[in-house]
């Protein structure tokens, strides 16, 4: 089973480094600091924000990925997909194995195609309910395409 993205709840998503800021369920001490840390008003140092039309392989170009252990990718609206094609770069062309965090206007109904796209945590927007969000992971069990967490299309998996 693929690993599900970590919701953070908008309130606590300002908690200060090495507290529980997580889903009680999915916390550990790591994860934690981790997660506190990246979701900061202020980057702590290893966090990087990047807003939604930046052009995240210029910035690789550039070095600006270096020694970061969080990206933090906006979505001003939930209608505006750019920061899914940054995470895309990101994890596959880029190789970035650090944690991507969706911010901004997320609802649950992108959870699956964030997850998909590479990013392993989100801040839910204020007021959507996360204890609805694990069911958004049960809906589909199996993709044909290739993903993020999962390059091979189906047809190329069943070949083996």
């Amino acid at each position: 089973m693929k690993e599900t993205i970590r919701i953070v709840a908008p309130a606590e998503s300002e908690a200060p480094a090495g507290s529980a800021a997580e889903n009680p369920a999915e916390n550990t001490a790591e994860n934690a600091s981790e997660s506190a840390a990246c979701a900061s008003a202020a980057p702590a140092p290893g966090v990087l924000q990047i807003a939604n039309d930046a052009d995240v392989l210029a910035l690789a170009a550039e070095g600006a990925l270096q020694g970061v252990t969080c990206i933090e990718l906006n979505f001003p609206k939930f209608t505006d997909g750019r920061a899914y094609s940054q995470a895309v770069l990101l994890r596959r062309r880029l190789g970035f194995t650090g944690e991507l965090r969706a911010t901004g206007d997320v609802l649950i109904d992108q959870l699956l195609l964030m997850q998909r796209s590479g990013f392993t945590s989100a801040v839910l927007a204020a007021g959507v309910n996360a204890e609805a969000a694990p069911r958004q992971f049960v809906v589909f069990d199996e993709f044909y395409q290739g993903d993020a967490q999962q390059p091979r299309p189906h047809f190329a998996r069943e070949a083996e």
